[in-house]
C-alpha cells in the first residue's frame, strides 16, 4: 500500500511561533520549556489517583518503585515522541499514516479517538468530584458544568502557546504545592520511603494495582500530543540546530516527568502515611481519601488542597487532550474540523457516559467507572507505543529533514533538497541500546496491560451472569480484534524492511518515463496509486497501443472524508492526489500522447470499474501490490474484484 506525505502542519496554528535563537544555556532552555509540562499533566490527572490511592492505602510505600519505573518508561518513550517530531517535522499520527495504509490508519485513528474520550472521562469524573468535595456540588450538576471548560482552550488559543502553556504551568504549580503540604501534614516516614525503592510484588492484589499503576502512568494520548508541541519551536534545521533542540527537550521533559512523578508518589505516600498506618486499608474511591484526610491529619486545610489539586489536574489535563484529538484526526485523516466543534464532541462522549452511570447506578460506580476509563487506555496503549519504535528506529527516514515553511512554499525545490542530502547526513534513529529499552519497555507495558485487560474482562463475566452473553458478543470480540491489529503493526515495518531488501525499485509520487513504446488499443485506461508499480503501468499502457490511442489516468482518493463527501471533499489529500495525477498526464502529453485524468472517491473496488465504463475503455492497465494471503483477507483484493466487473481485457503488471 503506498504511503503519501502529510503536508499540513501539525496544529498549524501555534507550528513554529516560539523563537529559540536565544544564547545562553538558561535562556535557550527557557525557550525550550514547556511542551513537556504539558504533557506531564497527563501523568496527574485524576485516572491516576485512584490506583494511588489504592496502592499506598493497601501495601503502604511498598510500591513507590513501580512508580518510579513507570516515570522512567515515560521518560524514555516521550523522549523518543519529541525526536520524532524535531527531526522529521510530523506528528505520531501523521507519521503512522505514512507507514501504514489507510483502512490500519482509519482504524488506529478510531482507537485512539476511543482513548482520549476514555481520558477526557476521567477529567469530567474529576473535575466533578472535586467541586462536589470542595463546594457541595451534586455529581450530576458537576458532570454538566464541565461542559463550560470546552470553551476554555478556544479563549486561551488566542493568547499564543507560550501563555497556554504558563497557564498549564500555574495549574501544575498548584497541584505540586498541595502536596508539598499534605506531604508536611502526612509526616511520612523517610526509612520506609526508601524501602519502597527496593522491587518487590507481596500478593497477586498488588500485582494487579501495580498494572494499574503503570497503565494509567503512561498515557498513550500523550505521545501523539509530545510530536506535534516540540514542533511550535522554530528551530534551525540542520544538525547542530537539530542535536541542540533534542538535549533542551529531553531536559525539559526530564523535569517534567519528575514534577508529574513526584505528585503521583506523593499520593501514594499520602494515602500511605494516612491510611496504611492507621490500618485504613481499603481506601481505593477519591471520595473516602477525602472523607478520612481530616481527621487523620488533625488540619481541615488536607481535604481543601486535596479538592483544589484534584479540580487544576482535571482542567489541566481537559485542555491536552483536547489539543491530542486535534492532532491525531488531522493526522491520521488530513480531516479538520472546527476547534469548538472537536472540543464539543470529545466533551459529550465523556459526559453522556458519566450521567447514565450516576443516574442508573448512582454516585458510589464513579469509582468503577475511572478504572473503566483506565482499561480502556491500557488497551489502546500498545497502538502508539509500537509505530512510534518503529519510525525513531528507521535510519533512513530520521535524517534530517528540509523545514515545513519550505515545503510549503516551493514542494519541487523541497523535493529536491531531500534528493540531494548527501549519504554522510547524521541520522537521528535511535541507538541499539535505546531501542533495546524501547523494546523492553514496551514488552512490559503490553503485557501487563493484556493481563489487566483480560482479568478485567474475565470478572465482568463472571459478574455478569445470565447476560455475559452480550460480553462475549461485544468486548470480547473487540479485543481480539485490537489483538490482532496489534501483531499486525508490530511485523508490518519489518515486512516493509524485507521487501526493501529483496527488491530495489523507484519510490515517488512522480518519476521521469523512459522508452515508450507503441502499438495496439484505442481507449486505454491506467489505474494510478502513486506506488512503484505506476511507471511500469503506464510504460506497458502505452507499449499496447500508439500515438494515436486515448488514455486516461484515474486515481482514486480512499480518505474517510472522500468516502462520505465525494467529489466535494477539498482536503489536503485529494488536492495532492490532483497534482500528481496532472505531473503525469503532462508528462504524456508533451510525449505526444493524447491523455486526460480523472479522480474516483471511496472505494476503488466500486470506483475503477465506474470511470473505466465512463471512458469506453477498451484495455484496463492496473499494478498489483503482490499481496499474500494474509493481505488479502486484511485489505481485500482490489484487482479480481475490478476484473470481475469489467468485460474489456485487465493488464496486470507487476511492480
Amino acid at each position: 500500500m503506498n504511503s503519501k506525505k502529510t503536508g499540513t502542519k501539525s496544529l498549524s496554528e501555534i507550528h513554529s511561533s516560539v523563537s529559540t535563537d536565544q544564547t545562553g544555556f538558561w535562556r535557550k532552555l527557557i525557550a525550550f520549556s514547556g511542551p513537556a509540562f504539558m504533557v506531564s499533566v497527563g501523568y496527574m490527572d485524576p485516572g491516576n489517583w485512584a490506583t494511588d490511592i489504592a496502592g499506598g492505602s493497601q501495601y503502604g510505600y511498598t510500591l513507590i518503585w513501580v512508580l518510579l519505573m513507570s516515570n522512567l518508561i515515560a521518560l524514555l518513550l516521550q523522549s523518543m515522541s519529541a525526536r520524532l517530531g524535531l527531526v522529521r517535522g510530523l506528528d505520531l499520527a501523521q507519521a503512522s499514516r505514512e507507514t501504514y495504509s489507510p483502512w490500519i490508519n482509519f482504524l488506529l485513528w478510531i482507537l485512539a479517538e476511543i482513548a482520549i474520550a476514555a481520558c477526557d472521562l476521567a477529567e469530567v469524573l474529576g473535575m466533578a468530584i472535586g467541586l462536589q468535595l470542595l463546594f457541595n456540588i451534586p455529581l450530576t450538576a458537576g458532570v454538566c458544568i464541565t461542559v463550560l471548560d470546552t470553551f476554555l482552550l478556544l479563549f486561551l488559543q488566542n493568547f499564543g502557546i507560550r501563555k497556554m502553556e504558563a497557564f498549564i504551568l500555574g495549574l501544575i504549580s498548584v497541584i505540586g504545592m498541595a502536596f508539598l503540604a499534605e506531604m508536611i501534614f502526612a509526616k511520612p516516614s523517610p526509612g520506609e520511603l526508601f524501602i519502597g525503592l527496593i522491587p518487590s510484588i507481596p500478593d497477586t492484589t498488588a500485582l494487579y494495582i501495580a498494572i494499574g499503576i503503570i497503565g494509567a502512568t503512561v498515557m498513550p494520548h500523550n505521545l501523539y500530543l509530545h510530536s506535534a508541541l516540540v514542533q511550535t519551536r522554530k528551530i534551525e534545521r540542520n544538525k547542530s540546530g537539530i542535536l541542540s533542540a533534542i538535549k533542551y527537550n529531553f531536559i525539559d521533559s526530564a523535569i517534567a516527568l519528575n514534577l508529574a512523578f513526584f505528585v503521583n508518589a506523593a499520593i501514594l505516600i499520602l494515602a500511605a502515611s494516612a491510611f496504611f498506618r492507621n490500618g485504613l486499608f481499603n481506601v481505593s474511591e477519591i471520595k473516602d481519601a477525602h472523607q478520612f484526610l481530616a481527621p487523620l491529619l488533625g488540619t481541615n486545610w488536607a481535604p481543601v488542597l486535596f479538592a483544589v489539586a484534584l479540580i487544576c489536574a482535571g482542567q489541566s489535563s481537559t485542555i491536552t487532550g483536547t489539543l491530542a484529538g486535534q492532532i491525531v484526526m488531522e493526522g491520521y485523516l488530513n480531516l479538520r474540523i472546527q476547534p469548538w466543534l472537536r472540543r464539543l464532541i470529545t466533551r459529550l462522549l465523556a459526559i453522556i457516559p458519566a450521567l447514565l452511570t450516576i443516574l442508573f447506578y448512582g454516585e458510589e460506580a464513579t469509582g468503577e467507572l475511572l478504572v473503566l476509563s483506565q482499561v480502556i487506555l491500557s488497551l489502546q496503549l500498545g497502538f502508539a507505543i509500537i509505530p512510534l519504535i518503529h519510525l525513531v528506529s528507521d535510519k533512513e527516514k530520521m535524517k534530517i529533514q528540509p523545514s515545513s515553511e519550505s515545503s510549503e512554499e516551493n514542494p519541487t525545490q523541497n523535493m529536491d533538497n531531500n534528493l540531494h542530502l548527501t549519504p554522510t547526513e547524521k541520522s537521528f534513529a535511535i541507538k541499539t541500546p535505546i531501542k533495546i529499552l524501547a523494546w523492553i519497555s514496551a514488552t512490559i507495558i503490553i503485557l501487563l496491560n493484556v493481563k489487566l485487560v483480560f482479568e478485567t474482562i474475565n470478572t465482568w463475566i463472571n459478574g455478569a451472569g445470565t447476560n455475559a452473553f452480550y460480553l462475549w458478543i461485544t468486548i470480547v470480540p473487540f479485543s481480539l480484534g485490537a489483538a490482532l491489529l496489534l501483531i499486525y503493526i508490530i511485523i508490518k515495518p519489518f515486512l516493509i524492511k524485507a521487501k526493501k531488501r529483496m527488491f530495489s525499485a523507484p519510490h515517488g509520487t512522480f518519476s521521469k518515463i523512459n522508452n515508450l513504446t507503441e502499438q495496439g488499443f484505442k481507449r486505454i485506461a491506467v489505474a494510478i496509486d502513486f506506488s512503484d508499480s505506476d511507471i511500469k503501468a503506464i510504460s506497458h499502457a502505452t507499449s499496447q497501443g500508439n500515438k494515436n490511442a486515448e488514455y486516461i489516468l484515474i486515481h482514486i482518493v480512499e480518505t474517510a472524508g472522500a468516502s462520505v463527501m465525494g467529489s466535494e471533499i477539498e482536503d489536503f489529500e485529494t488536492g495532492t492526489d490532483e497534482k500528481n495525477l496532472k505531473e503525469y498526464v503532462d508528462f504524456l502529453k508533451l510525449n505526444g500522447y493524447n491523455t486526460e485524468w480523472k479522480l474516483g472517491y471511496g472505494n476503488p473496488k466500486k470506483e475503477i470499474p465506474k470511470l473505466v465504463k465512463e471512458f469506453s475503455a477498451d484495455l484496463l492497465v492496473m499494478g498489483a501490490h503482490g499481496h499474500n494471503t494474509i493481505k488479502d483477507i486484511i485489505f481485500g483484493t482490489t484487482v479480481e474484484s475490478v476484473r470481475h466487473n469489467l468485460q474489456i481485457p485487465v493488464l496486470i503488471v507487476r511492480p
